[in-house]
């Protein structure tokens, strides 16, 4: 036993001086980097957009429907005059509180997750897989940019086109997306304005998505995130990407339209710029989003645990904010990233 223990204590003391001496030369454990490759199956998508998102979407202009589907994304959007009231129509910044949370909510969202038909003009090279679409993108166009307020203004208490109104929306918007772990939700930010009445204001409340938006939430889960289309057309040297096997979020000089197409759509040139580095955020956010998410119902062992219950939510939280600090503890269905691949790989071999 002594000679076990001295042993121990030589190993350990071994590794310290390893570590020590690495330290002193300059050299550190390089981090784990984000995971930017494809899913290893077909994934279905829906796009909530209006005409920039359908430019964006085009093969002839912003390539992305045809880059989703590349990447093994089964790609379907809606536009204007789709759904249930024709809520198509209505995708300004205040009307999102109409889709993810009204009364009309599960009637919207049962037409959005079973709907597989194309609303625009892009390339499919893949079947559809069947089931439900599972990443929800949704996005405003170019006039809700053109906030009023004050940059730094809190959260307020109703959806307005101001920075608190903005703020107020999406976060009752994320008490729903707290109840369907099941589903990813990718806020696409607004394109800028050429010329806003106040451009800081858009600058403010992106930033504010992007960072602090979560944060201030006590949002733990993996099924919410941001691109910032906004950002990376405000200037050629601002980014929204994966650089390095990192995330990094890169600001430019100005908050309007850097690539202008003779109006307020985004050019050619600027759309295919937000599908080169959109398309390796979104294998990242799907890649965080599948280390936590419930699995599918398994036809094998049984369907898998109801994931449209809401959780409930803990003493002291912060008034709606629909989050849960340790969402896992006790939520049924939910289990480590290691045995989800097991299962998941003996599912797609019984599929």
């Amino acid at each position: 036993m002594k000679t076990n223990f001295k042993l121990a204590l030589n190993l350990m003391a071994g590794v310290i001086l390893l570590l020590s001496t690495a330290a002193a030369a300059g050299f550190a454990p390089r981090p784990q980097g984000d995971d930017a490759s494809p899913p290893d199956h077909v994934v279905k998508l829906i796009f909530i957009h209006h005409s920039t998102g359908e430019n964006w979407l085009r093969d002839d202009y912003g390539g992305l429907g045809l880059a989703l589907s590349q990447n093994n994304y089964f790609v379907s959007d809606t536009n204007y005059g789709w759904g249930p009231d024709s809520i198509g129509d209505r995708t300004d910044i205040p009307n999102w509180t109409e889709w993810f949370a009204s009364e009309h909510t599960d009637r919207y969202m049962e037409a959005l997750y079973n709907e597989s038909s194309q609303n625009s003009s892009y390339t499919r090279t893949l079947a559809d897989p069947g089931g439900e679409n599972e990443i929800i993108m949704f996005k405003s166009c170019f006039p809700n940019s053109d906030l009023y307020g004050n940059p730094n203004d809190p959260p307020g208490t109703y959806e307005d086109m101001t920075v608190s109104g903005a703020k107020y929306v999406y976060n009752e918007i994320l008490q729903y997306f707290a109840t369907r772990p099941d589903k990813l939700f990718i806020v696409i930010t607004a394109p800028p304005l050429s010329s806003p009445a106040e451009p800081e204001n858009a600058r403010a409340f992106n930033n504010w998505l992007v960072n602090d938006w979560l944060r201030e939430n006590n949002y733990t889960l993996n099924n919410a995130a941001v691109f910032d289309f906004y950002n990376i057309l405000t200037d050629p040297n601002a980014h929204h990407r994966v650089n390095n096997g990192q995330v990094e979020h890169v600001l430019g000089n100005r908050n309007t339209l850097a690539y202008p197409s003779g109006d307020d759509h985004p050019s050619e040139k600027g759309s295919r710029k937000a599908t080169e580095e959109f398309i390796p955020m979104l294998n990242v956010f799907y890649h965080r989003w599948m280390e936590t998410a419930p699995l599918p119902a398994d036809p094998v062992a049984g369907a898998a645990p109801e994931a449209g219950t809401p959780p409930e939510v803990p003493a002291g939280a912060p008034s709606g904010s629909g989050v849960l600090d340790d969402f896992e503890s006790g939520a049924q269905g939910w289990e480590s990233f290691q045995y989800r691949r097991q299962r998941l790989g003996r599912l797609h071999a019984h599929v």
